[in-house]
């Protein structure tokens, strides 16, 4: 499995932490973030995991800014991308089951790295349930 990760300042922290626990599933890391703290124009990170994702280089993405907002907002601008803000695993685990959610979006400034690397592991191991969802998900796209 192929993960895209991408990061401004207020995630570099939250993504290494993160890259570690994934490498350790041996599950490749594809790293489109900033390594620094230093201020960068988040969307110049988040279209990257996003193409990354819709074209099919990477299975799902991540994406970490200080609210989550911004980077989810860039995200869902591409065609095929369901980017989900989500702040606790019980959020993710429905973003996963209804929305068949493909890019996880991380508020840094709202959950710890320990919550960060919880909603990461829920986003995987929790399925898109299909059935009534599947209709509505098809609906999500304007193209």
């Amino acid at each position: 499995m192929k993960i895209a990760i991408g990061n401004d300042h207020a995630g570099t922290d939250y993504k290494n932490a993160i890259k570690t626990h994934l490498e350790k599933q041996g599950i490749q890391v594809i790293n489109v973030g900033t390594d620094s703290d230093q201020s960068v124009d988040y969307p110049d990170f988040m279209h990257p995991v996003a193409e990354k994702v819709s074209q099919g280089e990477a299975h799902f993405g991540i994406i970490i800014c200080g609210s989550g907002n911004g980077a989810a907002m860039t995200a869902n601008k591409h065609q095929k991308i369901r980017a989900a803000l989500c702040w606790t695993s019980e959020i993710t685990a429905l973003a996963r089951q209804h929305n068949d959610a493909n890019i996880l979006s991380i508020p840094a400034r709202f959950t710890s790295i320990h919550q960060a690397v919880a909603m990461v592991q829920t986003f995987l191991d929790t399925p898109f349930e299909g059935g009534r969802h599947q209709n509505r998900v098809q609906k999500i796209a304007c193209a």
